[in-house]
């Protein structure tokens, strides 16, 4: 029988023999009239030869799945499971990205008796509050640097001294993990204790903090190796390692073979300080991180602390689907940026960058206008690890700049009559729901046009829903309660749509008016 391709949990799936144990069963059972025609009690359960049948059909069904599942598991378009994604992508160089970490800006108010020097070091930590449910995310200054502040030159305002923009990133820092004692052996393997870890490609963190720090000390010599994507290109003697992380998240260090990067000398103590975390948990609101979990220079004296914006940033883990429609163009791209498409391919790459628009400002500069994954505006760390990211890549003569997007409100207000015996509230939760979908930051894009039909078509199909009058389908900049007259809102190339939840009857999506319905 012919292989088919069939679609499974959204994706393409090969299903090489469509056969399973009731097919199998049946085809067997049709040929006995003209193979076996003395045969007469095959329709009986009880029969012997019948039963030998079903044991057939049922070492069949096995067969074709393994079958199936093995074809599926060989081509990139069809697999299925996370491990064989990571093992094609392998083949062209394209690794999953880990989790992003969210980042943020922190300010920290002092009392006005403070004249000492503040020194905020890697490590230094901050975090929400902690709820009955929710644990508190954590929040670490990251930069190798130390930031130094005299307080003595800072001028009181409101009887209290103000330190801003202080970069801190969601996660926990693992300082000075013992992975073990080298053996002497090629192509060594480490295993991570904690899973999770943050990883950017080498060359895509910034240049003032490091995810990976992995040294091997020896009769009180201490060296620091290099992390690369791989070891083909790292000379004999050369102290370059590489990260491989499997489908749970769980990272291996790995060195060479002596003739490939350099095999750790026999003896020597193998120990890594590295980042984990990451995630949508990541993009807590303004004024939520006030807790000093870990920087007692800063309890001591009475600091308190708080995130004036929102923390952007934080994605989970690249998806298989993301993976799959990515890497074929960051692939003929071959990690050069030459062209818009090639800037935007290589920055949808990087973790954290949610949607990327490249324009040629021009002859020699790129202007890259990124929204963070989830959406928000574009962290001074973000920023500095984007730029660090293309340095390797982009032509000598080219410059790089990176701006925030335009965020358009759409403001939308609904009068629903509802069916008798459904609760108005419940619709008009849903009806917010529905737009909101619409609006979502992974349902839009730049440049596009929302049709007020299509605001119509997502109410109208709520059951329970009557009838729909949208009276006010308008952007920031308009009169409020009106209609634009062609149904359409058309954003300019640089504008993306969004929620405007700074404005509390719109906030979870629109403004519902009900009528009709129960309570």
């Amino acid at each position: 029988m012919m292989a088919e391709i069939k679609k499974s949990t959204g994706r393409a799936s090969i299903d090489y023999m469509a056969r399973d144990y009731d097919s199998l069963l049946k085809s067997m059972l049709d040929q006995i009239p003209a193979k076996l025609p003395e045969w007469k009690t095959y329709e009986s359960e009880a029969d012997f030869g019948r039963v030998m049948l079903e044991l057939f059909a049922h070492m069949g069904d096995i067969l074709s799945y393994y079958q199936d599942r093995a074809v599926n598991e060989s081509f990139l378009s069809t697999a299925q499971t996370r491990r064989s994604i990571i093992q094609h992508l392998r083949l062209i160089g394209y690794k999953l990205a880990t989790a992003a970490p969210a980042s943020a800006a922190l300010t920290l108010t002092l009392p006005d008796t403070c004249n000492d020097i503040i020194s905020i070091q890697k490590g230094d930590a901050f975090a929400t509050k902690s709820q009955p449910d929710t644990p508190g995310v954590r929040f670490e200054y990251t930069r190798e640097v130390t930031m130094d502040v005299d307080c003595s030159t800072l001028t009181p305002v409101g009887g209290r001294k103000i330190i801003e923009n202080i970069p801190v990133e969601e996660g926990r820092l693992i300082k000075d993990e013992v992975l073990g004692t080298s053996d002497g052996s090629i192509n060594q393997q480490y295993m991570l204790v904690h899973a999770g870890l943050i990883l950017r490609s080498p060359g895509q963190g910034s240049q003032v903090q490091k995810d990976i720090i992995l040294l091997t000390e020896l009769g009180g010599l201490i060296e620091e190796w290099t992390l690369r994507e791989s070891l083909s290109f790292s000379r004999e003697g050369q102290q370059d390692y590489v990260i491989q992380i499997d489908e749970n998240d769980q990272a291996a260090v790995m060195f060479g073979d002596g003739a490939f990067g350099a095999i750790p000398p026999p003896g020597a103590e193998i120990r890594v300080s590295y980042r984990v975390g990451g995630g949508l948990k990541g993009n807590v609101p303004a004024n939520t991180i006030q807790t000093i979990v870990d920087a007692p220079q800063l309890s001591l004296i009475g600091a308190k602390v708080t995130n004036a914006e929102a923390a952007t940033g934080g994605a989970e883990r690249e998806t298989i689907e993301n993976a799959v429609r990515a890497a074929p163009s960051v692939f003929r791209s071959l990690k050069r940026a030459v062209t818009a498409d090639d800037y935007e391919a290589l920055a949808l790459e990087f973790t954290g960058v949610g949607k990327v628009r490249a324009e040629g400002s021009n002859w020699n500069t790129v202007t890259l206008f990124v929204a963070p994954e989830g959406g928000g505006h574009v962290s001074d760390v973000l920023e500095a690890d984007l730029l660090a990211y293309f340095e390797d890549k982009r032509p000598v003569s080219t410059l790089i700049e990176i701006q925030d997007v335009d965020y358009v409100r759409i403001y939308v207000t609904a009068e629903v009559d509802v069916e008798s015996y459904y609760s108005a509230n419940e619709i008009r939760e849903k009806v917010e729901e529905a737009v909101a979908a619409l609006l979502a930051f992974d349902a839009v894009d730049f440049a596009q046009t929302l049709y007020l039909s299509k605001f119509y078509e997502a109410i109208e199909a709520i059951d329970g829903v009557k009838g729909v009058n949208i009276s006010e389908f308008r952007t920031d900049e308009e009169a409020a309660d009106i209609i634009h007259v062609e149904g359409k809102i058309v954003l300019g190339s640089n504008e993306i749509p969004e929620i405007p939840a700074a404005t509390a009857d719109y906030a979870k999506g629109a403004r519902v008016v009900t009528s009709g319905g129960s309570l």
